[in-house]
C-alpha cells in the first residue's frame, strides 16, 4: 500500500488469488448463515472452515463473519465477497457447461474451412451423412482460397480443412479424399468447343480468365502452362470459380477448372485436357495437436466417406 492510501494492483491480484479457491465456502456461507451448516454443505470438517475463514480473514486484514445468536453474521465486507463469489460461480458454472458442450462428440462445435467451390456438393453431402448420426453438433463454416484455409488452420482459426492441392507444411496432416479432374472450359461458340480434347499448348494464344493469387486451381493452371511452354495472358482474375465461368460464358476468355456438376453451366463448353490434368481435395488438421471429440468424430466420418 502507498503512503496516501492507494494499493497496487499486484495486491489486489494476490488477495484474488487467495479468495478464489474459496469461493464456494463463501457463497455457503451467505446462504445458511452457519459455520456448521456451511461445513455440511461443502462435506468438509467445521474446523477446516473456521481455518479457512481466520486465513480468509487474515488474507483481507479484516474479519468476516461476527457472533449473531446461535449463528453468525457476515460482515459488510463478507458480505460483498460473497455476492461476488455467487456471481463468480453462476458464471464458472456457465463456462463449465459451454466447455462441456463444446468437447463432447454429441453437441460440440467444429470450425471447418473449405475452397468456395467446394460448397456445391462434397461439403454439403459430408454434413449431412454426419448430421445423420450427431444432428446435436455445431459447425462454423468458412470459405476462401486454399491459402487462406492453410493459413487459418496453420493459426489456429479453423479445426479441419478441405482443401487442394494438399499442402506440404509440416505442421499438418493430410489425407486424400478425392482426385478431381480438370478441364477446359471456353464459350460454347469457341473455336475448341466441339474437340473431344485440347492441349494445354493449344492455348498459348487464348486469353485467360483466372481466379486470385492463393486459389488452388490458379497455382495448378500457372504450373500447367509453365509446362506446356508459356505464361498464360490474363484478361481477369477473380475470387470464385462461378464468377470465372460467367465471363468465360460471355466470352472474354477461357479457363481451367474442375468439371461443373451437377449439369452443364450455361454458355461453357467444358472439354478434357490430354494428357488429363487431376487435382487432389484432400482433409487437413494440425498433426501435434489434440482434438475434441466432436472434431475428431467428423474427421472420422470424413475419411470413412472417403474410403466408400
Amino acid at each position: 500500500m502507498h503512503e496516501d492510501g492507494r494499493i497496487d494492483a499486484v495486491t489486489y491480484d494476490s488477495l484474488s488469488a487467495q479468495v478464489a479457491p474459496h469461493l464456494p465456502l463463501l457463497a455457503a456461507l451467505r446462504e445458511t448463515r452457519n459455520v456448521t451448516r456451511a461445513a455440511e454443505l461443502l462435506g468438509v470438517p467445521q474446523p477446516t472452515v473456521s481455518r479457512r475463514l481466520a486465513a480468509l480473514a487474515d488474507a483481507l486484514g479484516a474479519p468476516l463473519t461476527v457472533p449473531d445468536g446461535r449463528g453468525i453474521r457476515l460482515t459488510r465486507a463478507a458480505e460483498l465477497l460473497s455476492e461476488a463469489a455467487e456471481r463468480g460461480l453462476a458464471a464458472l458454472d456457465t463456462g463449465v457447461r459451454l466447455a462441456r458442450e463444446e468437447v463432447s462428440p454429441e453437441s460440440g462445435h467444429v470450425v471447418l474451412g473449405f475452397l468456395h467451390l467446394l460448397g456445391r456438393s462434397l461439403v454439403p453431402s459430408l454434413l449431412r451423412g454426419h448430421r445423420a448420426r450427431h444432428p446435436g453438433v455445431r459447425f462454423t463454416l468458412v470459405q476462401g482460397s486454399r491459402q487462406d484455409m492453410v493459413d487459418r488452420l496453420t493459426g489456429g482459426e479453423l479445426d479441419l480443412a478441405l482443401v487442394a492441392p494438399l499442402p506440404d507444411v509440416p505442421a499438418l496432416a493430410c489425407a486424400g479424399l478425392v482426385d478431381e479432374e480438370i478441364l477446359l472450359s471456353v464459350p460454347a461458340g469457341h473455336r475448341l468447343a466441339g474437340r473431344r480434347e485440347v492441349r494445354v499448348a493449344e492455348l498459348a494464344e487464348e486469353e485467360f480468365v483466372l481466379l486470385e493469387q492463393g486459389y488452388g486451381v490458379r497455382t495448378l493452371t500457372d504450373e500447367l502452362c509453365a509446362a506446356a511452354g508459356f505464361t498464360p495472358r490474363i484478361a481477369f482474375e477473380g475470387q470464385e470459380s462461378d464468377t470465372v465461368r460467367g465471363l468465360v460464358a460471355a466470352g472474354l476468355g477461357v479457363a481451367l477448372l474442375p468439371r461443373f456438376g451437377p449439369g452443364s453451366p450455361a454458355g461453357v463448353a467444358e472439354v478434357p485436357l490430354a494428357p488429363p490434368p487431376y487435382r487432389t481435395i484432400g482433409l487437413v488438421w494440425r498433426a501435434e495437436e489434440p482434438m475434441t471429440p466432436a472434431v475428431a468424430g467428423f474427421l472420422d466420418h470424413v475419411l470413412a466417406a472417403a474410403r466408400g
